[in-house]
């Protein structure tokens, strides 16, 4: 059994679980909620249905998210579960809103609860339940890096406070009679909305495209160093294709004396050192030269470094190249998002350089550091 495969099982099995206790726990609820004639415990029971609902839409994406590569979708379909993802929220969301509009309805025409003894007990077991749950989903979800499964075990975890913040609203009326239950339920709303608009953003953003983790970028560039051939490591680009799902292209800096040969069975090597360490496709490594055969050319590239990088918002210089007998220098800068205007921040990089070297052509690159703040 390969690791997807086991994968895409326990997210199953974890989700199956999640389904059985909410649906049993829903139907409890909404017996108790409407013999008590509670709105906060009904709505409690919704919740939990929807909580269920999230857990079949996390089954049928993983089941889509698993399906090998085919000639329409050759890097496979593991972004169906961010959609899947986005679907919960949205179910997540609608509850709220559901949630909030029948408690505002009983804002305005109240009705009296009658609790027994019973129901209370029933609510004090889901908050036990709840919890339980939501620790195991969500900790089942960190460990294989599923979005759904950690997004469906934090509202496990929430919907426990609910149910214990109705177990409060049913002390207060029978020790004072004073009826929360219509304002418990619109607040319980309140907090399900935001949950759903909070997930609904994380998993759009995911979608958008973010950026790639530092430390597997950090992780993936000492692995290419690692070659004594490679004095530099640039540029990575990393495409998410799904949870731990990677295809991406670096830049490595060698010295202009490899042979063609040389060349090729380097990028193999990293080609294939990647994959292994760290489960990466790199479709693409493209080469800086850096020279070997100019004594001057070492000192003009600390010169030129020191004039770019004095601006803080210039991370780096990298590729630096100088041909003398053409006349000619490149290299590329990366400069930071951080800064106000990135355009005007390079020309007058450009500027400064030329006017050190009025005699060069000067050829800069402006890169986007896609891991900012890695090295």
């Amino acid at each position: 059994m390969n690791e997807q495969t086991n994968r895409d099982k326990i997210i199953i099995r974890t989700s199956v679980i999640g389904i059985l206790a909410n649906v049993a726990l829903a139907a409890f609820k909404a017996v108790v909620g409407l013999t008590s004639n509670s709105i906060a415990i009904v709505m409690d029971a919704v919740n939990n249905l929807s909580d269920a609902a999230s857990s079949v839409i996390t089954i049928v994406g993983t089941k889509l998210a698993g399906k090998e590569p085919d000639k329409k979708h050759p890097f496979g379909y593991g972004r169906i579960e961010y959609l899947s993802a986005s679907i919960i929220s949205l179910l997540v969301l609608y509850a709220g809103i559901t949630a909030f509009t029948e408690s505002v309805k009983k804002i305005l025409h109240p009705d009296t609860p009658d609790y027994g003894a019973a129901a209370l007990i029933i609510v004090a077991a889901a908050v036990v339940v709840k919890i339980v749950l939501g620790r195991y989903v969500k900790g089942v979800g960190e460990k294989v890096n599923s979005d759904s499964l950690k997004g469906s075990g934090a509202d496990a975890t929430l919907d426990a406070v609910i149910s214990a913040s109705t177990l409060a609203a049913a002390a207060i009326y029978l020790l004072f009679h004073i009826s929360l239950e219509a304002w418990l339920g619109a607040v319980i709303a309140v907090v399900i909305i935001k949950s759903g608009v909070e997930m609904l953003r994380d998993t759009l953003s995911k979608i958008l495209g973010e950026h790639t983790d530092a430390q597997l970028a950090r992780e993936i560039k000492e692995t290419v160093r690692m070659n004594p051939e490679v004095r530099g490591a640039y540029d990575l680009i990393l495409h998410d294709y799904g949870p731990d799902s990677y295809n991406g292209s670096i830049h490595i800096e060698v010295p202009d004396t490899l042979s063609m040969d040389t060349l090729d069975k380097l990028i193999r090597k990293i080609t294939a050192d990647v994959h292994k360490k760290h489960d990466v496709i790199l479709t693409a490594v493209s080469v800086y030269s850096y020279n070997t055969k100019d004594p001057e050319a070492a000192a003009m590239r600390e010169r030129v470094s020191q004039i770019v990088t004095a601006d803080p918002h210039v991370l780096q210089m990298h590729g630096f190249y100088l041909d003398r007998a053409q006349k000619e220098m490149r290299f590329d800068i990366v400069v930071s998002f951080d800064a106000k205007d990135r355009r005007l921040l390079y020309r007058e990089a450009c500027e400064k350089v030329q006017k050190a070297y009025p005699g060069y052509k000067i050829q800069i690159a402006m890169d986007i550091d896609f891991t900012e703040g890695s090295k």
